[in-house]
C-alpha cells in the first residue's frame, strides 16, 4: 500500500523536532551537528533570533494578499537586491525550481521581442542541476533526471562540462543563453574557475547571447562573497537565487538586468505566493546580514579554517577520503569509500553531511558555525571515517 506521503525520498531514519544553530535535536533528545543546512537553506542556522523576530512580527500582522496589489516587504527586499548586485529588477518566486522557469522563459521572450523567433537554444552542462520542474530537469539532460517523463522539454543543448570547444562549436544562431552554476552543487561540488567564467562572459558577449547564472545552492554569502560570480568579476544578465535567501522560509528570485528582463511586461509570468509578506520580511532579515562585508570576511576566515581542518582529516584516513573541493562554506570531500557509506557513518556518529555525484559528501555548515562546532564537526567525521577503516 502506497505510503500516505508520495514516496518520492528515500529517507533516512532521522526525525528532529527543534534546531538551534548548527544543532538539531530528535525528540528523545539526541543532538546532532548539522553540516548540511537544509541542503545550503539555513545560512544563518536554525532559529536565529533576527529571523524568528522578522517572521513572528510579519506573520502577526500580514501573510497574504496578492501581487495584484503593492507589497511593501517585497519592494523593500527588491531594493536590497538590486543596490548589492548586478540586478535592475527581481521577480520573486517560491523556490530554485521556479526561478529556474522563469529565467527560461526570459531568455526566450527576449529574443522572441526582438524578432528572432527562433533564438531559443539554450546551452547547459553536465552534472548541472536546475531543479526538478520540466524546464529544470530538460535542463540538466542526464538520463536520471529524464528518464520516464518524456516527451522532454526541447531547446536544451548539452555540452560536457570543461569542454571548450564543444561549447563554442555548440553556438549557432539559434542560441538564445548559456546557463551555468559558478559551483555545481549536486554534481559533486565543482567550482567553475574564475578565468572559466570570465571566458564564458566574453564569449555571450562575442556572440551576443545572454548568460544564466544559477546560484541557487552557492550564492546567499555561501562562497565567501554575496554571490559566487563576484570572485571572477563579471555579472550574468540573469541570475536565479533561491535556498539562502530565505533562510529556511520558501523563497526564490530571478535577477535580470533591465535589458534582459524587457520582454517581460503584465502578464508574460506570475505567481500566487511568490514575494508574499512572510518569505520577503524574512528575506530582508537574510539580506541585512549576510551582506555586511564584516559577516563575509568571517565567513571566508571560517572556510579557510574549515577547509585547513578537512586537508588533515582526508590526509588521516586515506582509505576513506580521496580529496577536498569546494570554495567557501560549499565544500565536497571526493570519497574513496561510498559517499552513502561515509553520510550513514556520519549519522551514526551524529553528525549531518549530504550525498552529492561523483561520491562526493557536501559540506554546507551554516555561514555563522562557530569556531568549536567546526571543531566538534572534524572529530565527529574522523570517528566517523575511523568506523569505515
Amino acid at each position: 500500500m502506497i505510503p500516505s506521503v508520495l514516496p518520492t525520498y528515500s529517507r533516512a531514519p532521522l526525525s528532529f523536532v527543534k534546531g538551534e544553530g548548527a544543532w538539531l535535536t530528535e525528540a528523545d533528545g539526541t543532538r546532532y551537528l548539522d553540516l548540511g543546512a537544509g541542503i545550503a537553506v539555513n545560512v544563518l542556522g536554525h532559529a536565529h533570533p533576527g529571523l524568528v523576530n522578522a517572521l513572528t512580527d510579519q506573520a502577526g500582522a500580514l501573510w497574504h494578499t496578492s501581487n495584484l496589489y503593492q507589497i511593501p516587504q517585497q519592494q523593500a527586499l527588491a531594493d536590497k537586491l538590486v543596490d548589492a548586485t548586478f540586478a535592475d529588477t527581481v521577480f520573486f518566486t517560491n523556490s530554485g525550481t521556479e526561478a529556474c522557469e522563469l529565467a527560461v522563459k526570459m531568455a526566450r521572450k527576449y529574443w522572441y521581442d526582438k524578432g528572432q523567433k527562433d533564438r531559443v537554444e539554450i546551452i547547459t552542462f553536465s552534472g548541472s542541476f536546475h531543479g526538478r520542474s520540466a524546464a529544470g530537469i530538460a535542463a540538466a539532460g542526464s538520463e536520471k533526471m529524464i528518464k520516464g517523463f518524456g516527451p522532454i522539454l526541447g531547446g536544451f543543448v548539452h555540452v560536457d562540462w570543461a569542454d571548450h570547444d564543444a561549447l563554442t562549436a555548440a553556438i549557432n544562431d539559434n542560441t538564445a543563453a548559456i546557463m551555468i552554476e559558478p559551483v555545481q552543487g549536486e554534481g559533486g561540488i565543482r567550482p567553475l574557475p574564475d578565468q572559466c567564467l570570465k571566458g564564458l562572459r566574453d564569449l555571450c558577449d562575442e556572440h551576443g547571447i545572454l548568460l544564466i547564472l544559477d546560484e541557487v545552492q552557492c550564492g546567499v554569502g555561501r562562497t565567501g562573497k554575496l554571490f559566487a560570480h563576484e570572485w571572477s568579476g563579471i555579472t550574468p544578465d540573469i541570475m536565479m537565487v533561491a535556498k539562502g535567501i530565505g533562510g529556511g522560509f520558501p523563497l526564490g528570485a530571478v535577477l535580470a538586468t533591465e535589458d534582459a528582463a524587457s520582454g517581460m511586461t503584465a502578464g508574460t509570468h506570475g505567481s500566487t505566493y511568490g514575494g508574499n509578506p512572510l518569505g520577503c520580511a524574512v528575506g530582508c532579515a537574510v539580506m541585512d546580514i549576510v551582506s555586511d562585508r564584516t559577516f563575509l570576511d568571517e565567513v571566508n576566515r571560517k572556510a579557510g579554517l574549515l577547509r585547513q581542518r578537512l586537508e588533515g582529516l582526508v590526509a588521516s584516513h586515506p582509505d576513506v577520503f580521496e580529496s577536498v573541493r569546494g570554495a567557501g562554506m560549499m565544500l565536497g570531500i571526493k570519497c574513496k569509500a561510498a559517499n552513502t557509506d561515509v553520510v550513514a557513518a556520519g549519522y551514526r556518529n551524529h553528525v549531518i553531511a549530504v550525498p552529492a555525484a561523483d561520491n562526493v559528501i557536501r559540506l554546507l555548515p551554516p555561514l555563522n558555525i562557530s569556531d568549536d562546532d567546526i571543531g566538534e564537526a572534524i572529530s565527529r567525521l574522523d570517528a566517523a571515517a575511523a568506523s569505515l577503516s
